[in-house]
């Protein structure tokens, strides 16, 4: 594993020197394209984010390109130094009704906002989705719903996931580098969720939801998380708030990076920094370079 991926394995807050090495060898390396660190990230309310941590979490996580979910604010809500941050170019796609999921697309260079939506005529007043690009590469912020909360959301949540899917296959087919990274309330399987067994009709994890991510990586997308740790159980990026899941590590993977095929030829590496989850929000920042 690579010196990125080590630290963001560690429970504890990584030592800020291995982003500098780590970043100093992509640099002198002969390459095409400026390396680029894309974080993805639930803040779980980016107000309440902020007086946990978030600032000294994202100061040590790095990214050029941070994707935000569930920011549950608008950027007037903000303390003003973070409404319009010091060096980062800012995209926020709050939703209608306020204190209520949104997204956002932070770059540390210009950014030009693609699309806010699916392109389609389902609307997003709920603010699930930014397409935008940077550096030549497209990304998107997504936070597909969640059916947790009863049949009524689950049936609202198979509508996003059934218009969601030829979004994401165009999307596949573009002939730039494509990164999605987000929440997708989603567990593919076994390996993503620690206590499967138990979990089999619960939303998030159900048959239908698991046979729909395998088509979603089928159209071409590579999950990068996967990819990096290979067949094992985890690294989960959500935990409970029940019990002990924090603690113990009792998770669930549902947060996201995946790529087109020119992303994924230009991949790297990728970790889940846990950290963050356990202090700033109930889900952990996903990283990839």
């Amino acid at each position: 594993a690579s010196t990125l991926t080590q630290s963001f394995a560690e429970t504890t807050a990584p030592d800020p020197s291995s982003f500098i090495r780590h970043l100093s060898a992509l640099i002198f390396q002969p390459s095409s394209f400026l390396p680029m660190r894309i974080t993805t990230w639930n803040v779980n309310g980016l107000r309440a984010a902020l007086r946990k941590g978030f600032g000294d979490c994202l100061a040590q996580l790095a990214p050029d390109v941070l994707l935000l979910q569930e920011i549950r604010c608008t950027p007037e809500q903000l303390p003003a130094e973070w409404s319009a941050p010091v060096g980062w170019h800012v995209h926020w796609q709050p939703a209608q009704k306020p204190g209520y999921a949104g997204t956002a697309v932070w770059s540390r260079t210009p950014l030009e906002v693609l699309s806010l939506g699916l392109d389609d005529d389902g609307g997003d007043p709920d603010g699930r989705v930014i397409t935008a690009r940077v550096d030549g590469v497209i990304v998107a912020s997504v936070y597909l719903p969640s059916g947790s909360s009863g049949p009524e959301r689950q049936a609202y949540k198979d509508v996003w996931l059934d218009r969601f899917l030829p979004w994401a296959a165009r999307m596949a087919a573009r002939r730039a580098p494509v990164v999605i990274g987000g929440d997708l309330n989603v567990a593919h399987t076994e390996r993503d969720i620690f206590y499967a067994a138990g979990n089999q009709n619960n939303s998030g994890f159900l048959p239908h939801e698991r046979a729909w991510f395998s088509r979603l990586l089928e159209t071409g997308w590579t999950d990068f998380v996967r990819r990096q740790f290979g067949d094992v159980d985890g690294p989960y990026s959500w935990w409970s708030n029940r019990g002990q899941a924090r603690q113990l590590d009792r998770g669930w993977r549902i947060d996201y990076l995946l790529g087109n095929r020119p992303a994924a030829d230009r991949w790297r590496d990728a970790a889940i920094y846990r950290h963050g989850g356990l202090l700033v929000s109930d889900h952990a920042p996903v990283t990839i370079n």
